[in-house]
């Protein structure tokens, strides 16, 4: 493994961008998923529907193909009206962000609409007749509730996304795996270094499965007090 010691700072700079692009898709698309699951249940009709349309065909993209979709056509789109025109020419980190977050929304927002839609009705309108406004009912009522039903499925998304990040080195993204290719066609010892690039993210999505497990069971043993 002399050859990982060698060239330890080069995927060091590689995991960085591994992680930072991970920590940016995950939050943005549990953010972004929250409100697709909510607009799901209880938007009105013509959200509801949108976002259905929005769900079913990004659900049904391979990721690879969505991450080629927006790279390469984004920067094509010309939006604007006479002179003024939105620059779309945004470059690798932002473009392939925004590919993971409309993929992944997309994801979180059909676990969330369960998780909602599988608390009984009798409390929320025990909520509504107490006065309560939605935003109070999602904040007190349904929410804490829907949390640990939520827990293990996002965090399989969670992980799924870190492995995923693996794929922008086929857009030339200086990440952990583009880093090791770079490393292994320089020197050669691609098995050393494809082991250490393997380790290091069992180790990332370990770390994020176990501590989603054990959320789930403290949320769990707080929602059945």
């Amino acid at each position: 493994m002399q050859v990982v010691l060698d060239n330890w700072r080069l995927m060091a700079d590689g995991l960085r961008v591994t992680l930072e692009l991970s920590a940016v898709i995950i939050v943005l698309s549990t953010l972004f998923g929250f409100f697709v699951g909510v607009g799901l249940l209880y938007g009105p009709w013509l959200l509801r529907v949108l976002l259905r349309v929005y769900v079913d065909t990004i659900r049904g993209l391979p990721l690879l193909v969505l991450i080629f979709l927006i790279f390469y056509g984004l920067p094509a789109l010309k939006i604007g009206v006479g002179d003024w025109q939105l620059n779309t020419n945004f470059g690798r980190f932002q473009t392939v962000t925004i590919a993971f977050t409309l993929f992944a929304s997309a994801q979180v927002g059909e676990i969330v609409r369960g998780a909602l839609g599988s608390i009984p009705k009798g409390q929320t309108e025990a909520a509504r007749a107490l006065g309560l406004t939605f935003w109070q009912r999602l904040g007190y009522i349904l929410l804490p509730q829907s949390v640990a039903p939520i827990l293990p499925p996002w965090t399989n998304i969670a992980a799924e996304l870190v492995k995923g990040t693996s794929l922008v080195t086929l857009v030339s993204m200086s990440d952990l795996l583009f880093s090791t290719r770079k490393i292994a066609e320089r020197t050669g010892e691609m098995i050393p270094l494809s082991i250490a690039a393997a380790a290091i993210y069992f180790v990332i999505c370990f770390t994020i499965s176990r501590t989603g497990a054990w959320l789930g069971r403290r949320f769990t043993v707080q929602t059945a007090r």
